[in-house]
């Protein structure tokens, strides 16, 4: 049966309105934290709904139908789906069969907090061996904070594509008005400041507080900033008061599941990702991620191509692969600095 053309356009006014004020774009991203009962009664829900179970590294198991993939992490455990239909198997059968309460799509009755008027501060490239630190920073209020969820930003940890990255960033900047901030700590300038601080709790304090004292700079009067609790929120706080700035410093365990903070998140991966890229280009060496084997094997390439001098410029050179890699020029690490914090044994 055919619709008329008024019926059509009424039904479009209708779902428009609608649209306006709830969630309307597709999520393809959802994590969750899993009791181990709650593992147990996932794995049976996706056997009976016809899942596709294989082996895959860190996870408890791993599941796929079609285009949507369900994982369960070792540790946590915790639950990450993604692809086309994530958002309906998360409303339908994740949320009621095994959560058993309703948040996609509730988050202002969950977290109200995240809604108010904040910045949200994190970083990308601590514990690559190559590479720059970035730190990001991204502001919102609850019209950009419910763009971004609808756009589907979740942490940078749980994107696996590039692409899917640099798209996420164009969204939060457009979304968000300008109102974001990167600083790029590349491995020359990285080195030096970690010389000077000694401790990379210290240099990823005086990351923030510029990130932060840009941001305020860019909307006066945001009340606080949040972060993961890295380090002592008073390095940060000490820095922006040197500098006349007024804010208050929360800092939280998982604060990721934030959105302002996620948005960071993904910024800052961003930068990181093109920069590794570009610097790949330059100098005709592949800089792989993280501190892997294949890491330690392309630092080798490097040293023995351009000496040890190079890996300086494209290097954490406290990391011990560069004295691994060149002993007689980069000293063995120190033993790490235990801090006493408000979150004891979290030093880094």
């Amino acid at each position: 049966m055919t619709k008329s053309v008024e019926s059509e356009c009424l039904e479009c006014r209708r779902l428009a309105e609608a649209a306006s004020s709830v969630e309307h774009w597709a999520l393809n991203s959802y994590t969750h934290a899993l009791t181990k009962q709650q593992v147990a009664k996932l794995r049976a829900l996706l056997e009976e709904l016809g899942f596709k179970f294989a082996s895959k590294e860190w996870t408890v198991f791993f599941a796929q139908k079609n285009k949507l993939s369900v994982a369960v992490y070792e540790k946590g455990p915790k639950v990450l789906v993604q692809g086309k239909g994530a958002e309906e198997f998360v409303q339908f059968e994740l949320e009621p069969k095994i959560l058993g309460e309703a948040k996609l799509g509730y988050e202002e009755v969950h977290s109200p907090e995240m809604f108010q008027p904040h910045f949200g501060i994190d970083e990308s490239g601590k514990g690559d061996f190559f590479g720059p630190l970035v730190i990001a920073g991204v502001y919102v209020d609850k019209g950009i904070a419910r763009k971004l969820l609808d756009a589907g930003v979740v942490d940078s940890k749980h994107i696996g594509s590039d692409a899917r990255i640099r798209a996420l960033a164009d969204t939060i900047r457009k979304t968000s008005l300008g109102l974001v901030e990167t600083v790029l700590i590349g491995p020359p300038k990285y080195n030096e400041l970690y010389g000077k601080f000694g401790n990379l709790n210290k240099l990823l304090g005086w990351g923030h507080a510029r990130v932060i004292e840009n941001l305020v700079a860019k909307k006066p009067g945001c009340p606080r900033a949040l972060s993961d609790q890295f380090a002592d929120a008073r390095v940060v706080e000490q820095s922006l008061l040197r500098h006349g700035r007024k804010i208050n410093i929360e800092q939280r365990p998982r604060a990721e599941s934030d959105i302002a903070v996620a948005a960071a998140s993904i910024l800052a991966r961003e930068a990181f990702i093109n920069w590794l890229e570009r610097k790949g280009q330059e100098i005709g060496f592949r800089l792989e991620r993280g501190v892997s084997a294949g890491v330690k094997e392309s630092a080798k390439k490097l040293v023995e191509s351009n000496g040890p001098e190079a890996l300086r410029t494209v290097a954490k050179v406290h990391f011990r692969t560069a004295h691994e890699i060149a002993p007689d020029f980069y000293s063995a690490p120190t033993p790490r600095e235990n801090w006493a914090g408000p979150r004891r044994g979290r030093g880094i």
